[in-house]
Formats: structure tokens, C-alpha cells, sequence
């Protein structure tokens, strides 16, 4: 008899709980759940609506969860939210793919300067532009934010592939990244390369530190050419041997480029396309020696000295020390202008760390160092 009893034992569920039950008969606005030994509930409203998903509407028969809201509303019946259970549902499904760090297709849903709102099981997400894809993410020269959130736009209603970085059920809080979800895709890509390989591609975008560039994997013979593409940086400091201020001075978007891959760190590639040319500072010696005086034109000035250039590949610095032995109390603006050309003597050559040092020279000293 007692083994009977517990056999009939009925659990009775807390407010709040999910339930699970059959769909009995469906209305224009309300469903009745059949509960089992519970007895009937009714989903009514905005609570049926907002948890069907694309499907939109129930079916006779068919199991549902549900979160019983209260055990008897005005009519009688226990009220049940399917939005409820469909919500918390939605969270379990998310933080699960954020620990078993799982790749999920979502669709761009809006878009502001910051990033792309998305939608991952109903749940709104974002996407912050720091985390877009090489693919897509907007490569403005200028940096207009204006600009940025036009490029951003033509992504809504588009399909991607993200990861999960942070889910927070009680702050609403969800972040997910294109860029972690196509590491692993990266990788492989990356793994068909190695340093010192050369590549073709494309100048996809122009930056204050230097040029990114597109360029698709290299195919053997008879196979057929592959669609994806790497991006890799060239930085301001290996676009060429001369000193570079602006980098779009030298090249635009756009451009096709060949390169030597000088570094490969987790899935970024930096390139270099000065490495593919003569370094210009191993004859320095024959061309300079020390204690030459010559021409050279000032490309800038700053709290150093000034950097001269002696011919179109090689540059000096005059040291801030070194002007003031020759000019004691000026300021070196004050003698020297950007784009001018002045007398100086050379006083040091170091070829390997590509310096040389140099010694503003007067007129007087000029005509007395030439008749030496």
C-alpha cells in the first residue's frame, strides 16, 4: 500500500517553476496546457505569442515547457507563460554554447557607431566593431564615425557566424564576437603559410599605423583557386626604408601589392614590403664616410633634432646637443625649416641599426672644412 502511495505521490511545483505538458486545444489568443495530475492550465496573450519563435503558433498535441505564473487566475485555471519558460530556455541554450565555446549562426538585426545588435534565440546581443570579422570589419581612412556606421548598416539583415564571449542571464548582458568564431577557420588558412613566404593581394584598408592587405592562400597545380581570404598588416615602419609620416602618401586602398610575411602570432600576420626590396643602408658605406660634409634637406623636426635626409633612401639625425655646439641658446626651428637644404657633417654611421649621426654645419665652416 505505501509502495501505491508514493507511486501516486504528485510533486506540486512552485510559482515560477517549468512545467511541461500537451497542447489540448488552441484559440485565436489563448491555449490549454494539459498538466497531467496538475489539471489544466491556460496560456494567454503576449505570454503564448512572444514564446513561439519564427514558428508562430501551437499545435494540438503537441509537448510544451511552460512557468507557472499563478495556480488559479480569475477563470480558475492555472496560468502558465510560455514567453516565460521560452526566455529562460533561450539563456540555458546560450550559456551552453558559451562553455563549450560553440560557433552560432545569428542574423544583424540594427547597428549604431559602436557595433551590430544581433538576436540569438530571441535574446538581443551585441556585436562591438572590435570584434567584427577582417571580412567586415569597415576600414574607414579618415576614421569618420559617420562613415563607419554606413558601412556598418549594409551588414543589417545579413546572416553571421559569432561566439559567445559573455553571457549574463541576470544583467541581460550578451556579447558575442565574428572575429573569435573564424579563429579556427583562420588558423587552418594560416597554417598553409609560414615567414618568409611571399604573397600577392590587395591594400583593403589605409591606417595612421600603416596598410592592411587581403590575399588568398596559394593553390597547387590543377587545384581549383580558393575563395577565402587572410588579411595580414604592414606597418608604417616596413612600407618602405625611408621614414614614412602618412602612409597614404605612399599607398591607397585597392592597390595590388606583393609582400614578405615577416611574423605569424595566433591568427594575426604582419608583412613587410621593404623586406622585399635592397636595404638601402648596406653600401652606405661606400657612399658616406665620416667627416663628409654635404647637403642634406630637412624632413622634420622634433624634440630630438632634426631628421635630414642626405640622398632619398638615407636619413641622419642632427641631435638636439650636437645643434646647440653649433648654435648655443637658439631653438632649432628657429635655424632650420622642414623642406630646406642646409650644410652638415657627418659623425657617425651605424649601418645595421640604420643611423647616422649629423652635425649642423655654418656657411663659414663649410668654406673652411672644403679648402681642408
Amino acid at each position: 500500500m505505501e509502495q501505491l502511495l508514493n507511486e501516486h505521490i504528485v510533486e506540486i511545483p512552485e510559482i515560477g517553476d517549468v512545467v511541461q505538458g500537451v497542447v489540448i486545444h488552441t484559440g485565436g489568443s489563448s491555449a490549454l496546457i494539459d498538466l497531467g495530475p496538475l489539471g489544466s492550465g491556460i496560456v494567454l496573450g503576449k505570454e503564448m505569442r512572444d514564446g513561439l519563435g519564427p514558428e508562430g503558433k501551437l499545435k494540438v498535441g503537441t509537448t510544451v515547457s511552460a512557468t507557472l505564473m499563478s495556480y488559479e487566475n480569475e477563470d480558475g485555471y492555472i496560468e502558465l507563460s510560455i514567453r516565460e519558460a521560452s526566455y529562460e530556455k533561450s539563456w540555458e541554450d546560450i550559456e551552453a554554447k558559451l562553455g563549450a565555446r560553440e560557433a552560432v549562426t545569428t542574423k544583424v538585426i540594427d547597428a549604431n557607431k559602436g557595433g551590430l545588435m544581433v538576436e540569438i534565440n530571441g535574446i538581443p546581443g551585441f556585436l562591438p566593431v572590435s570584434q567584427l570579422s577582417s571580412e567586415h570589419y569597415p576600414r574607414v581612412e579618415d576614421g569618420d564615425k559617420n562613415k563607419i556606421l554606413d558601412l556598418l548598416k549594409k551588414l543589417i539583415g545579413q546572416e553571421i557566424v559569432v561566439r559567445i564571449l559573455d553571457a549574463d542571464r541576470e544583467s541581460e548582458k550578451l556579447i558575442v564576437s565574428e572575429k573569435a568564431a573564424q579563429s579556427e577557420k583562420e588558423r587552418e588558412l594560416i597554417n598553409l603559410f609560414q615567414v618568409g613566404d611571399v604573397i600577392q593581394g590587395e591594400v583593403s584598408g589605409v591606417v595612421d599605423f600603416g596598410a592592411f592587405v587581403k590575399f588568398s592562400p596559394r593553390t597547387k597545380e590543377g587545384e581549383k583557386e580558393r575563395t577565402e581570404k587572410l588579411e595580414g598588416l604592414v606597418h608604417i615602419s616596413e612600407l618602405a626604408w625611408q621614414l614614412i609620416d602618412d602612409p597614404r602618401e605612399m599607398i591607397k586602398t585597392g592597390d595590388q601589392v606583393e609582400a614578405k610575411i615577416i611574423g605569424i602570432d595566433d591568427t594575426r600576420i604582419s608583412l613587410s614590403m621593404k623586406a622585399l626590396k635592397e636595404d638601402p643602408w648596406n653600401s652606405v658605406l661606400e657612399k658616406y664616410k665620416i667627416g663628409d660634409v654635404l647637403p642634406g634637406k630637412v624632413d622634420k623636426i622634433n624634440h630630438f633634432g632634426a631628421f635630414v635626409y642626405l640622398d632619398k633612401d638615407i636619413h641622419g639625425l642632427a641631435h638636439v646637443s650636437e645643434f646647440q655646439e653649433v648654435y648655443p641658446g637658439r631653438k632649432i626651428e628657429e635655424v632650420f625649416k622642414e623642406g630646406e637644404t642646409y650644410p652638415w657633417k657627418i659623425l657617425s654611421i651605424e649601418p645595421k641599426s640604420h643611423r647616422m649621426g649629423l652635425l649642423p654645419v655654418r656657411e663659414s665652416q663649410k668654406a673652411t672644412a672644403e679648402t681642408e
